[in-house]
């Protein structure tokens, strides 16, 4: 099925109206006509009974104490919240669904909280022929209202919790994008509430016209990462990918039991050379996408989970094939066709926001080398208490790699595979374990290129240590795109109102 045209969106628009009738306006005051206003805007101080519950949504490492959060539910209310900020001198965050790995949001530092619950419509804007998510919405929800509204979807994230306005600044990588690229390769425009150097606060739409003169800030949406150039509020879409109807979810578990550190390191090894061998835009394998996560011997085993369309299926047998090859135990496989949206939406949990994690990300061009395996292996079966402790080898590249490294601000358009490292426990006593299990597991795994991966790491997994790595930092996350992001910065926040610990920094620092 090819994607809907033009003439097809205009006429879903008519057709849909029951879906599209009351879209969140731009302005709280003047709400679309027959429609209820905007929620908010709600602002919650520390002594307000929701005060906890919103300062308490992202990793459980770091909980804010801001003196206030904005609720909001119009780029209205949003323009008014950073313009409160900006006047009284007060450091502002925005926060969507919560899941940052890092604490960028609950700095001590940041007084004022923007939290984007009100703003999570998906409709259809006739007045820009294309789709509009608001950037509160979750992934699950803007999979849900595309698929069930207009048979099409976003190429996002596994987790449905996830809220699509960091997700998407981001570059915005999941199970589809091997076939259809990364949603950023699908973006038409962005509206962002930036502030000028007079610390006027405004709300700005971008587009990737080539005649738009805001063009740079839309560049810079597709790759640079969330809270550095101002508040998204809402992206559009024009033409989008129609999913598959029916998709094979698969998991396939290597026991611990019986598995030594040969067999390790064949399973290891054939699915990183799986992955190089079916990393081209073109490659057949590009249909399938898979998870192969490694984990502690508490878990129990090693498991691959993924999902391919269901009249691709033998690229799923052939390469459970390949991987049983050698490796010396039976594994546990198990495996149902569902229709796609089921498949996708799971059972919606959350993302493991009840943990306290760390991660650190890598991309790869080849497979691990031999010592990387051995490595690996060590530090998995370290002796110690780490429930959560794991490795992942997601699939990479295919239709993703298809795209130039300077059409979007997501550089990295080479890789095969995108490592997931994770560290999670419950325990605060327990941080000091944890962070040193998960950093000299990361250090020695790259000791051959100064502890950093050579082929950079996903700014969507950000990372602190590597502020202070061998490597500079914007390099591994943006490459040759930071100064061009630089250049962004400094015309769209040239007062650095929004900055964290892993935010384009402006010219000159």
């Amino acid at each position: 099925m090819n994607p809907p045209s033009r003439r097809d969106l205009l006429r879903a628009g008519a057709v849909a109206s029951a879906a599209v009738l009351c879209p969140s306006p731009v302005s709280a005051s003047a709400p679309s006509e027959g429609c209820a206003p905007a929620l908010g805007p709600v602002r919650v101080l520390p002594d307000d009974p929701r005060y906890e519950d919103l300062v308490r949504r992202g990793n459980r490492r770091f909980v804010g104490t801001p003196d206030e959060v904005r609720v909001v539910g119009s780029t209205d209310q949003v323009v008014s919240a950073v313009q409160d900020a900006v006047r009284t001198g007060r450091r502002v965050a925005v926060r969507g669904g919560g899941h940052c790995f890092e604490g960028f949001v609950d700095d001590p530092a940041v007084r004022m909280v923007i939290d984007m619950s009100g703003l999570t419509d998906v409709y259809h804007d006739p007045r820009r022929f294309g789709f509009a998510v608001e950037a509160g919405a979750t992934l699950g929800e803007a999979y849900r209202r595309l698929f069930l509204g207009w048979g099409v979807t976003v190429p996002g994230g596994s987790c449905p919790g996830v809220g699509v306005g960091g997700h998407i600044a981001g570059g915005g990588y999941g199970r589809l994008s091997r076939l259809h690229g990364l949603v950023v390769d699908h973006l038409y425009a962005v509206e962002v509430v930036v502030v000028d150097r007079a610390g006027t606060a405004r709300a700005v739409v971008a587009t990737r016209e080539p005649t738009d003169p805001h063009r740079d800030l839309w560049w810079a949406h597709t790759g640079g990462g969330g809270g550095t150039f101002g508040v998204v509020t809402r992206y559009w879409f024009r033409t989008l990918p129609t999913p598959p109807a029916r998709v094979l979810d698969f998991t396939v578990t290597w026991p611990w039991a019986g598995l030594t550190e040969r067999g390790f390191r064949r399973l290891v090894g054939t699915f990183g050379r799986w992955c190089a061998s079916h990393s081209a835009p073109g490659s057949r394998g590009r249909h399938l996408y898979a998870e192969l996560v490694l984990s502690r011997p508490q878990a129990g085993g090693h498991t691959l989970t993924g999902q391919v369309p269901h009249d691709s299926r033998h690229l799923f047998d052939e390469l459970l094939a390949a991987l049983g090859d050698g490796v010396g135990v039976t594994p546990t496989v198990t495996s149902e066709t569902r229709p796609w949206l089921a498949a996708t939406l799971g059972g919606e949990s959350d993302d493991g926001k009840g943990w306290r994690l760390k991660v650190k990300s890598a991309y790869h061009r080849a497979p691990l080398t031999e010592r990387q395996s051995q490595v690996a292996y060590r530090h998995l079966t370290r002796d110690g208490d780490l429930p959560a402790g794991s490795l992942s080898l997601n699939t990479y590249g295919g239709a993703t790699n298809a795209v130039s490294p300077t059409a979007t601000a997501s550089v990295r358009r080479d890789a095969s595979m995108l490592l997931f490292y994770l560290a999670g426990w419950a325990d605060p006593t327990a941080d000091t374990r944890h962070l040193a299990w998960i950093r000299e597991f990361y250090g020695e795994m790259y000791a051959d290129t100064d502890g950093v991966p050579p082929g950079g790491a996903y700014i969507n997994y950000p990372d602190v240590d590597l502020v202070s790595a061998a490597r500079p930092w914007p390099d591994l996350y943006h490459g040759a795109n930071y100064p061009r992001l630089q250049q962004v910065k400094a015309r769209w926040d040239p007062r650095n109102v929004f900055h964290h610990a892993l935010s384009v920094r402006p010219p000159g620092r």
